[in-house]
């Protein structure tokens, strides 16, 4: 499957975990510089309940890849116009992939540059993004209805394992 790049984007503030636009990045073994995920390693947390929160482990959550379709079906189901990838905190919007999140974990996704990422599988629905996404729409409701309707649809993390340029208009070979 060869999926389209529609826009790259960094987490770059550190108030929030909202991402903006960038014209391109190279990535390397730590994801996108500057984003807050970048980095080899990371402090476990509640998505690694095995560890005592704040262990050092491996940093499998570099990226967050969404797609145009499915970004569309969750905002279809809220009854709202659009859901943009920045209010996700996602850094990489693709297209050409309905089912994106349906990736397992372990396959490979060739860039353009000959760099390479890793699915760790899906991204899970949480308050945070559905908190930007009611304060966009004006409606409280919003929130937990985010986490509801974007199950098996809010895309997927992944880690850099061939560093690589990435930009809008370049194409991902997902290997199946």
């Amino acid at each position: 499957m060869i999926v389209k790049v529609e826009a790259v984007l960094i987490a770059d503030n550190p108030a929030t975990f909202v991402t903006r636009e960038i014209d391109g990045v190279e990535l390397n073994f730590g994801g996108m510089e500057g984003d807050r995920h970048f980095g080899v390693l990371a402090k476990a947390d509640s998505r690694q309940p095995m560890y005592k929160r704040g262990t050092e482990i491996m940093n499998r959550r570099q990226l967050s890849l969404v797609s145009v379709e499915e970004l569309q079906g969750i905002a279809d189901r809220l009854g709202v116009q659009t859901i943009r990838p920045e209010w996700l905190g996602a850094n990489i919007l693709v297209s050409g992939a309905p089912e994106l999140t349906k990736l397992p974990m372990g396959i490979r996704m060739m860039l353009s540059s000959g760099g390479g990422l890793v699915c760790e599988g899906e991204n899970v629905p949480c308050a945070g993004p559905g908190r930007v996404i009611a304060e966009h729409y004006d409606d409280k409701s919003l929130t937990k209805q985010f986490v509801i309707q974007a199950q098996k649809s809010r895309g997927i993390v992944a880690y850099v394992e061939c560093p690589g340029e990435i930009k809008p208009g370049d194409h991902i070979e997902i290997h199946l």
